[in-house]
Parts: C-alpha cells; sequence; structure tokens
C-alpha cells in the first residue's frame, strides 16, 4: 500500500525539537506532573504496575470519557494511542477501495492521506474564509450521492480555529441522513474555545455519527498519546480487533494519568487553564499581525491555540517556512500543508515571552522581504 507523505508532520518531526522557537503547535503549553497532580496522587503512581491495561482502556478511564457524552455506555467507548490513532483505525476498517467520501479542507491531513491510501475516492469540500470558515451547504449538496460512505470533518477546525454553527451542522447532519452517509468528526479542540463556550459534540445529531477526541489540544497533555473514539457499540466492537494489531493498549502511565485528568473537578481546572493562556496569548499574535500594516489578513480563531493568516507577499508557504528555520531557527505551518497555500498557521500556545521573540525574529525576515 503506498502512502503519501504527511508533509505536516514531516516537517514537524524533523524540527520541532531542533529549532529555538517552535509556533507550529495547536496546543497549549504542556502541563507537568505536579501541576496535573496533588502530592499523594503523584505518590499513587509509584505503585502502578507497568504491564498491559485494558486493551480498549480501563472501566476509570472509559467511564470517564463517557461522562462527556450523556447517555452512552462505556462500550461505546474505544480508547487508543491519540486522536491519531484513533482516526487511523476508523479509516481502516470503514474504508473500501471506491467508497466515496466527502472530506473538508482545510484540514489535518491525516485523515485525508489515509482516505487516499486505503483507496477512497475522495471529494473535497472547503471551508470559505468569506463565510467565517463555513462550508458552502450547496458545494456540499452538489457532491453528496447516495454511494457517499462518509463526511469527515474536523470542529472546532485545524487551521482556522473557526467553530461550525448550528444552521451549518444541521444542513451536514441532513445531508447525511439523507442518503444515509456516516459522519466522522474530529473533536479534537472541543474545550478550547476562547469564549468559554464548548463546540456542541455532533454525537447524538445522527445515528450514523463517530467522534474522536484526545488530550492532545484543550488539555496541554499530548505526551500522554490518549485519544478515544465513540461510536455505536457494534462499530466500536467492530474497530476494537483493529487495535490489537497496532498499539494493542494505552500504556500503564497514561491510562491512569489520563482518568485523573479527566475526573470531575480535574478537568475544569485544566480547561480553564487552557483557556487562560488563549485569552492572554491571542491579543499578543493578533496585535503583531494587525501592525504590519497590511500584511496579514485572518479572522480571530474561536478556539486552539492557533490562527490561520493571509500574508500578502509572494512567496510559496513551504519555502517561507523553510527560509525561517534556516534564518531564524523558527518553526511555524505552511499554508500549504493543508492545501490552502498563501497562508501561515500560527500557534500562539508557549509562554508570553517566548511567543513575542519568536514573533520577533519572524519580522526580522519579513523586513527583508518589504
Amino acid at each position: 500500500m503506498h502512502i503519501d507523505i504527511f508533509k505536516m508532520e514531516r516537517m514537524q518531526s524533523t524540527w520541532e525539537n531542533v529549532v529555538d522557537y517552535n509556533l507550529s503547535e495547536s496546543g497549549v503549553h504542556p502541563l507537568n506532573l505536579k501541576q496535573l497532580l496533588t502530592p499523594a496522587e503523584i505518590e499513587a503512581l509509584t505503585e502502578v504496575e507497568l504491564g498491559y491495561t485494558q486493551t480498549n482502556g480501563t472501566l476509570g478511564l472509559r467511564e470517564n470519557i463517557a461522562r462527556l457524552y450523556p447517555g452512552i455506555s462505556s462500550d461505546q467507548i474505544l480508547a487508543t494511542a491519540g486522536s491519531s490513532e484513533a482516526n487511523f483505525l476508523l479509516i481502516w476498517s470503514l474504508i473500501e477501495p471506491g467508497d466515496e467520501v466527502l472530506f473538508e479542507l482545510p484540514n489535518y491531513m491525516q485523515m485525508g492521506g489515509l482516505l487516499g491510501a486505503f483507496g477512497a475516492r475522495v471529494k473535497p469540500f472547503r471551508l470559505r474564509e468569506s463565510l467565517g470558515w463555513q462550508p458552502d451547504l450547496d458545494e456540499m449538496r452538489r457532491l453528496v450521492t447516495p454511494r457517499t460512505k462518509l463526511i469527515v470533518l474536523t470542529n472546532p477546525n485545524n487551521p482556522t480555529g473557526s467553530v461550525l454553527t448550528p444552521e451549518v451542522m444541521k444542513g451536514i447532519v441532513d445531508l447525511a441522513a439523507g442518503v444515509g452517509a456516516w459522519i466522522l468528526a474530529d473533536e479534537v479542540y472541543q474545550g478550547a474555545e476562547l469564549s468559554g463556550v464548548t463546540t456542541p459534540s455532533f454525537w447524538g445529531t445522527w445515528e450514523k455519527t463517530l467522534v474522536v477526541n484526545g488530550l492532545s489540544k484543550a488539555y496541554g497533555l499530548p505526551g500522554l498519546r490518549v485519544g478515544w473514539i465513540i461510536g455505536p457499540e457494534a462499530v466500536v466492537k467492530r474497530t476494537w480487533p483493529y487495535h490489537d494489531y497496532t498499539t494493542i493498549s494505552p500504556s500503564a502511565l497514561s491510562d491512569r494519568l489520563a482518568t485523573l485528568a479527566l475526573a470531575p473537578g480535574t478537568r475544569e481546572r485544566i480547561l480553564a487553564r487552557t483557556r487562560g493562556i488563549l485569552n492572554a496569548n491571542f491579543p499578543v499574535l493578533e496585535k503583531w499581525l494587525q501592525d504590519h500594516d497590511g500584511l496579514f489578513t485572518f479572522r480571530p480563531p474561536q478556539a486552539g491555540a492557533i490562527c490561520f493568516a493571509r500574508y500578502g507577499f509572494k512567496a510559496n508557504s513551504t519555502e517561507f517556512v523553510e527560509r525561517l528555520i534556516r534564518e531564524k531557527s523558527v518553526l511555524v505551518v505552511p499554508g500549504d500543508h493543508f492545501e490552502t497555500d498563501g497562508y501561515l498557521r500560527f500557534g500562539y500556545g508557549p509562554e508570553k515571552g517566548y511567543l513575542l521573540r519568536a514573533l520577533g525574529l519572524i519580522e526580522e525576515t519579513l523586513n527583508k522581504i518589504g
């Protein structure tokens, strides 16, 4: 099976731990154990046996995940090694060669790459900046056919930080229900809304809905590598054996830490920290972008530590980012990694001084262009 190079992850894997300043991340600065746990909880971790855990996630972990989706049972949940494994398992288990799939752009391109690798007939639909980074439902209606098996989207969106309106969500659900298609919604940025208003889940809107989420973005815990699939019990049970061929089970420590992180009270404290960082840092990036005399245009993100800004100078986005790496040891994400050239995705989740220093270095390169 041929797979295309996952351009964004290749660039990040190569450079994110090498450059002096990394603004390519879409989450907030990660928590450490002292910030996450009480001293008693940290001490209790020393008693955790480092063996295999329940392969679909321990009952305690799945019960805490179930609290987020009213009415579901723990048997409708499959814990995975991050939301990226959740996406992989679902595409692997659902897609047969020739299946017709609607795929949202711009988007995190993992699922797009997997759909192509497994032989799907991919029909992109675009979020339109002129519509506030919402899709054009008329365009989607023209794309949907009785053969459409799956509609794939990310909400809140990466890279734009936009959130689908209730009207658009209902429109997408109606389109899926009209042809009996599945909806696969990656909701990993849910909980990282600047307003504090949690983005509604697609779960519960249509019987053929699958939801992916995890602890990497809104929770600031990417190193735990814990994600999950929510779906009808029959589909989750059918997907579970595919997990046996990949990571088998979450790590024992990650499962325990994720269970603690998702406990009521702790979860709310973590998300409050995330929103505090976003609301403190976005004005810094916003002012920097606005201070460049129209060089950048952007719509303020509603969620996630990301801002997708259009630039007005003539350069391919990847070539410009590679220049930043060479000249200033700063990494941002080029728009063409989302098949949307002419944009840059700025991550604004790190410590404020770090963010300002990185932006200052980018400005030095911009001054050479201007």
